[in-house]
Order: C-alpha cells, then sequence, then structure tokens
C-alpha cells in the first residue's frame, strides 16, 4: 500500500501523522529526501536557523507598565496603577524630555498553580519609558500616590519666559 503525501498545509500544520516530513525542494520535485531527520535538522539546512543546546539562564522578560500621560496649560501629568509595588521597589527618572518607570511587583500568594483558576495579574520587573512632547522643569517635578494610583506632575518649562537682567556697575 503507497503512502499518499501530504499537501503544503497538512505539512506545515501537522495535520496527519509525522511520519515522513519534506522540505520545499521535496514538495516541488516530488521526492523525500528528508524523511527520518529531525525537525531542528531540517530547519538548519532550509531556514539557516541556528539550534543551540544552551545552559545560560534565560533573563526574565520585563512587563510594560500602563501609563495615562496627559497636558494642562502648565504641566504635563503622567498617571499609572502601581498598586502592589512597595515605595523602596520604585524608581523614578525624569530629564527635561523623558521619564522612566521601573519597578518590581512581588508576587504573595498562598496557592500553587494548580489551585488557580484565573492567574492574570502581572508580577515581576517592569519599566516604561516616556518620551514627553515638551521640556520640563525637573527641579519643580511632583510625585504622589493614593490607593495605588501613581501621578507625576511635571511643569512645562516655559521657553517664551522673559527675564529682565540688571546690569552691575564696577
Amino acid at each position: 500500500m503507497a503512502k499518499e503525501k501530504r499537501s503544503l498545509f497538512e505539512w506545515l500544520t501537522g495535520g496527519t501523522a509525522a511520519d515522513q516530513d519534506y522540505s520545499f525542494e521535496d514538495l516541488e520535485s516530488g521526492g523525500s529526501s528528508y524523511a527520518g531527520k529531525t525537525p531542528a535538522t531540517r530547519a538548519e539546512k532550509h531556514l539557516n536557523i541556528a539550534v543551540e543546546d544552551s545552559a545560560e539562564p534565560e533573563v526574565e522578560a520585563e512587563g510594560e507598565l500602563a501609563v495615562d500621560v496627559y497636558q494642562t496649560p502648565t504641566h504635563i501629568i503622567i498617571k499609572a496603577m502601581i498598586a502592589g509595588v512597595r515605595p523602596e521597589d520604585l524608581d523614578v527618572s525624569i530629564t527635561r524630555d523623558m521619564v522612566t518607570l521601573r519597578g518590581k511587583r512581588e508576587r504573595h500568594t498562598e496557592g500553587t498553580a494548580g489551585d488557580f483558576f484565573f492567574q492574570e495579574l502581572y508580577w515581576g520587573s517592569f519599566s516604561r519609558t516616556i518620551v514627553l512632547p515638551q521640556e520640563v522643569e525637573i527641579e519643580e517635578a511632583e510625585a504622589t500616590e493614593k490607593h495605588g494610583l501613581l501621578t507625576i506632575k511635571l511643569p512645562k518649562l516655559d521657553k517664551g519666559r522673559q527675564a529682565k537682567l540688571k546690569i552691575k556697575s564696577n
């Protein structure tokens, strides 16, 4: 009994038994010169993908903090939900044209993975860099937290402000 060749769609999606595999050249020529080779070998051959067995520990990905950024006539306001973050685990860095928020939310649960019905809250490190639409006075910036909502008020730099300079004579 002859085996039927799978279509390209079946091969890509694994729609049939994986007893025979094809390369793109095989599909064009109708042959099967790669049967029995591992998927990694086929991927390296056809897609130039380097498959490594590295023992390096995985770096934990940082989450991105959700923010609201808006302006008033005199300030740029940034708001972010930081509930569950201790003040010592939060770092706010400000330059004239950028704000970076970094922090870590520690997991404090009693249940194990099998005890959860839903597990949607983000735990771990997070950061967010916001490029400001206008330069700000960093010395006059204010940050407050109430009920887990961080509010940062950044006074806009008034480039049109003029000051009279007194001339001293010696």
